[in-house]
């Protein structure tokens, strides 16, 4: 058989380990249905024409085992079916005939919506199980695995994705190193190819031309396969977490930082970056509400990133990222948010570029991401994109030096300091040194909070002798000068010393 024949000559060693976990997963599935309750759903696209070929060499070697032929195979049996839409490109229908033609396939075309359409066809027939041409990454495979009952109010039926696990990168090494045919909008550019509607060539691979018309390189060479769906037509949409829109400009936002290390809690480590990460807070606007130091334990990480995302605009959470046994923080964040830990394409690739060397298994574990809620932070200056869980950024931060670093990329990202068009406004602070004593002080205070509701008082000793430091924050310094102007007029002139 052709393609397995290829795969076995080739020298990609995590290609062939992609292909035989796939083609057990089909074998598998073979063996639990008859061939009259499996079914195939192909659409034409790159991921469908991939399983095409591995179900044709699954099929084959299932048949082999069972025969102890060495036989060829001259038509496809299994039950194959093609969602007809008006909005399908011209070319992704041309391919499925042809592929049809080409390989002995019985299509059952379909031209209703996905859910209608299935019910007929599994009211019509006897199928229990359809393969599917899913991806980590694809809207659909959140909370899939490789054999995965069907969602509730869709009809019962079992849904097997033999190539969950594969990259951008295992897609193309497959249909290239197969030798096979291809629809042929990957060779114009196309990535990821949807409806006429949201699909365009991928501008990475666009290429600089004198001609009037727009040329594009073939999409096997796109270098970063995190960037496959580039070229797909997406609309704006705000959401419920994005910081610095308008209706936040004068809102106080509130800030949780929760560190992860027993390291801290033993005293062995001194947590720098705690600290740290407050004083960036404050100084962009921000209100720390708590700040929390946890042991490596998956249920203390949950138990604290659920109580916080809750009651806080944004969680900052660090320590515990990493592939040890102790680097529990994701899996707490994705228990938190009530998902799983998945393989995320996008941020395997970055490892890949960043560790090569170390990242030749079949997965790679620290590319396991919380599924369906994870939103990659991209900036030039970083080797590794951050981390956002809906409303909790995870740090990968280990020393106050990396974390300015972060830091400034994030702020630049999320907006999170505001911008040149002042989408946040920041704290303004006085602080004010007197010798007066704690019972002095302390009514006048407390009088002064009750007239300025709005500004933040606090009061420190540097030590049990020295001086009280008063601090007054807000985000109108018109309203902080009135503060200190009112509280100056209820003591003595000279008792209150203003501090840089």
């Amino acid at each position: 058989m052709e393609i397995d024949k290829a795969i076995g000559e080739s020298d990609d060693k995590r290609l062939k380990t992609k292909y035989n976990n796939a083609i057990f997963v089909i074998r598998r599935a073979l063996s639990l249905y008859s061939i009259e309750e499996v079914a195939f759903s192909f659409n034409g696209g790159k991921d469908s024409t991939v399983l095409l070929h591995l179900l044709r060499a699954g099929y084959f070697l299932h048949k082999k085992e069972l025969s102890c032929s060495n036989g060829g195979l001259s038509s496809f049996p299994v039950r194959t079916i093609y969602f007809e839409s008006p909005s399908a490109f011209t070319e992704i229908n041309a391919f499925t005939y042809d592929a049809a033609q080409t390989y002995g396939i019985q299509l059952d075309i379909i031209r209703q919506d996905f859910k209608s359409g299935l019910e007929a066809l599994l009211k019509a027939n006897p199928i229990r199980a359809i393969f599917l041409g899913v991806r980590i990454g694809d809207p659909t495979a959140v909370g899939q695995e490789q054999f995965s009952p069907s969602s509730p109010g869709w009809p019962p039926f079992m849904r097997v994705n033999p190539i969950l696990d594969w990259s951008y990168r295992d897609v193309w090494a497959f249909l290239l190193t197969c030798k096979v045919k291809y629809c042929s909008l990957y060779d114009q550019g196309y990535t990821s190819i949807g409806s006429i509607h949201d699909t365009v060539p991928n501008a990475l691979l666009s290429v600089n031309d004198t001609s009037s018309k727009e040329k594009f390189k073939p999409a096997y060479l796109l270098s970063d396969g995190r960037l496959e769906r580039a070229g797909r037509v997406k609309k704006n949409a705000s959401t419920k977490n994005d910081v610095g829109s308008d209706s936040q400009k004068h809102e106080v936002l509130l800030a949780s930082v929760i560190a992860v290390g027993d390291e801290i809690l033993s005293g062995t480590v001194e947590d720098q970056l705690g600290l740290s990460l407050c004083k960036k807070l404050t100084s962009v606007g921000w209100s720390v509400q708590q700040t929390s130091v946890l042991r490596n334990d998956i249920d203390s990480v949950s138990e604290e990133v659920d109580r916080q995302r809750s009651i806080c605009d944004m969680v900052f959470i660090y320590g515990g990222v990493g592939p040890l046994h102790s680097d529990v923080t994701l899996a707490g964040v994705a228990k938190a948010f009530g998902v799983r830990l998945a393989p995320d394409e996008e941020f395997e690739e970055y490892l890949r570029h960043l560790i090569s060397e170390h990242c030749t298994g079949d997965r790679n574990e620290m590319a396991q991401l919380p599924e369906g809620i994870t939103e990659l932070l991209h900036h030039e200056k970083l080797s590794v994109p951050l981390i956002k869980c809906r409303n909790v950024i995870v740090l990968a931060a280990t020393n106050t030096e990396e974390l300015e670093k972060e830091w400034e990329c994030l702020t630049e990202l999320t907006k999170l300091g505001g911008s040149t068009s002042s989408l946040m406004e920041l704290y303004a602070s006085r602080r004010l040194m007197t010798s007066l004593t704690d019972v002095e002080i302390a009514e006048p205070l407390s009088k002064l909070g009750l007239e300025f509701p709005d500004i933040y008082l606090g009061c420190y000793r540097k030590s049990r002798q020295g001086p009280i430091i008063i601090c007054l924050k807000g985000k109108d310094n018109a309203r902080i000068d009135s503060a200190v102007q009112a509280l100056r007029k209820k003591f003595k002139e000279g008792v209150f010393v203003d501090m840089k």
